[in-house]
């Protein structure tokens, strides 16, 4: 089962704006946002599950991003909510809780929040292991934006939150790959594949030793679209030289195990 960790969707009568609205420097969507044309590309690339990711960029959109993501799981969706350092950690895990949702995507480049925020790691802190994280990391945005997330701040995460299912984009550093492999060493959190505009611009010899110095039961597959095409993402998955049961896992069998979704 290929199950992608990382696909990103709106309503279909914001989700122009949306991608407009948060524009990546030299990068151009591949998609068009909505869970229809998620799904088309799904059927095209052999995905049997996709992540599909709310953000509430503010506070007041938390609770109507996490009733849309809620309302489309599937056999085929699994939904993946939001939520946002300007409500308090209860409010925010009763928001999951009443909406059924087990995983939450953090953003600090459009949420504008850095993960050193103290209210985050309180809100982290109520998550325990009952709520999967998955965030961006990296650079993508203005010399501001850029500085509200960091390797080094994903493993002092990872440490002082030791039960948390936290899953780090981008390989733990989006366009700082020699960072994130430093900071991230040894470190007990889950890396994911994404590297818009394509995984292929990486050597692949660097990513396959990457994958086997951290181990591929802590690597999950995820395209990052609508800002690619999970089609040639998961080519350049097999083009890695993984054998079978590490390809397995990259390619589903270790987010399954971490969002607890039976493979069939």
């Amino acid at each position: 089962m290929i199950f992608d960790a990382h696909t990103h969707v709106w309503p279909d009568r914001i989700a122009a704006a949306a991608l407009a609205g948060n524009p990546v420097p030299g990068l151009s969507a591949r998609g068009d946002g909505t869970v229809a044309g998620l799904t088309r590309q799904m059927a095209a690339s052999g995905v049997a599950m996709s992540c599909c990711l709310g953000i509430a960029n503010e506070a007041r959109h938390v609770e109507k991003v996490n009733a849309f993501v809620a309302g489309l799981r599937s056999p085929r969706h699994f939904p993946v909510g939001t939520v946002h350092v300007d409500l308090p950690a209860a409010e925010n895990l009763d928001i999951l809780r009443r909406h059924g949702i087990t995983a939450v995507k953090l953003h600090p480049l459009f949420q504008r929040i850095s993960l050193r925020d103290r209210r985050l790691w309180d809100i982290l802190e109520a998550f325990g292991e009952d709520i999967a994280v998955i965030t961006h990391v990296g650079e993508g945005g203005d010399a501001y934006a850029n500085s509200l997330s960091s390797p080094a701040m994903i493993a002092d995460i990872a440490r002082a939150f030791p039960a948390l299912r936290l899953i780090a984009c981008h390989f733990g550093g989006y366009k700082i790959l020699d960072e994130a492999e430093e900071a991230l060493r040894g470190v007990d959190v889950v890396l994911e594949t994404s590297w818009p505009p394509s995984l292929a611009r990486l050597r692949p010899e660097r990513v396959r030793r990457l994958i086997r110095r951290h181990g591929a039961e802590r690597v999950v597959f995820g395209s990052d679209w609508p800002m690619t095409d999970p089609a040639e993402e998961i080519a350049a998955i097999h083009a890695l030289g993984l054998s079978d049961e590490e390809t397995g896992l990259v390619l589903g069998g270790t987010l399954a195990r971490v969002l607890r979704v039976a493979r069939p």
